[in-house]
């Protein structure tokens, strides 16, 4: 029988191909044995910011402190005036809400500021009234529960802070009115001319209480270690807002106003909006720029149930139309102000 090629070579391919195959089995597993570890993602340097941000202590929980919308989607809501009905932070879908149309010869409260006949905003930042035991409410404590507030809008008074969106939207409520939705804030802040601080296009030192001292590093120093050592309990600390060189009272500073009329809504307090995730605009007396500036300062980094020193309100009201402007208009009067001069004040 003739000898072929394929049966010459027959006898020794088999024992090559089996060479051939262990020595692939021992170079993958080499490689596999000297490959680098793969990076932890849990890294110090992410362990250590994390580190930063405060813990609460107590419910409601919160998320951590100060994170928002980005700054570009910030500047880009401020350039189009802000007024659309939906706009997407850095967490979620903010519900804007709608500016409702106006109405000839529509009318607001004497307490409160008509923007453009649309609807109507009060003209200070809230303070409250204890329905429950019929006296004024301390600007300074936090409403437990089982408590009914009412919201007030009065000059010369110092605008109740430690307050979460559910108190206020309550407080608003049981005045007949309603908080703000977040783009009816904005357009009431940025006033009739559309500028970024309502005053102006840009920020005026001392115009507004947007530059003041820090309660929490006077009276917790251990913040400028980690802010993961203090919690709810300390954020809502009553001698917070006492200290002097914090909050003002409303309408205090008098230049920060615009054409509507509007006081104080770019600085002093964070104002809650209606957004149930939890939105407050405007900045506080620390900070009127982290979030974005002036009426584009926007925190969505909290529950609606969350509260700390820094947070307050105002409430808005439907426009009042001529045919029941004779009638009543839906809101119920509100109790006398009275002035609430802090009981020790602090003098450091």
């Amino acid at each position: 029988m003739e000898n072929r090629p394929h049966h010459r070579f027959a006898r020794w391919i088999a024992p090559l191909a089996t060479a051939v195959a262990v020595a692939l089995v021992g170079t993958l597993g080499w490689a596999k044995a000297t490959k680098a570890p793969k990076k932890r993602q849990n890294h110090p340097a992410a362990s250590a910011s994390a580190a930063s941000v405060p813990r609460a202590t107590a419910t409601p929980k919160k998320r951590p402190r100060k994170q928002s919308t980005t700054r570009a989607a910030t500047r880009k809501s401020a350039a189009r005036g802000g007024l659309t009905s939906i706009v997407r932070s850095a967490e979620r879908f903010v519900q804007e809400g709608d500016l409702a149309p106006s109405v000839s010869g529509g009318t607001c409260p004497s307490s409160m500021a008509s923007i453009d006949s649309r609807y109507c905003v009060d003209k200070y930042e809230g303070s409250l009234f204890d329905m429950t035991h019929q006296v004024a409410w301390s600007s300074f404590d936090v409403v437990p529960e089982g408590v009914q507030v009412q919201a007030i809008s009065a000059p010369g008074v110092y605008p109740t802070g430690y307050i979460s969106g559910a108190t206020a939207q309550n407080a608003c409520r049981n005045a007949g009115k309603r908080l703000c939705s977040p783009v009816e804030w904005r357009k009431a802040c940025y006033g009739p001319d559309n500028v970024l601080f309502g005053y102006a296009a840009t920020r005026q030192a001392g115009r507004c209480n947007d530059r003041g001292r820090s309660p929490m590093q006077h009276f917790y120093p251990q913040v400028n270690v980690s802010w993961s050592l203090v919690g709810m309990v300390e954020m809502n600390d009553p001698q917070l807002n006492q200290l002097d060189g914090t909050l003002m009272k409303t309408g205090e500073s008098s230049g920060c106003s615009n054409g509507y009329g509007l006081f104080d809504m770019v600085g002093n307090l964070h104002e809650w909006t209606s957004d149930p995730h939890g939105t407050f605009q405007g900045g506080y007396y620390l900070d009127t720029h982290i979030n974005g500036d002036g009426c584009g300062y926007r925190t969505t980094a909290h529950e609606f149930t969350y509260h700390d020193y820094s947070t307050g309100f105002r409430c808005c009201a439907d426009i009042v139309r001529p045919s029941s402007a004779v009638a009543s208009p839906g809101l119920s009067a509100q109790p006398a102000p009275v002035s609430s001069s802090p009981a020790g004040q602090s003098t450091l």
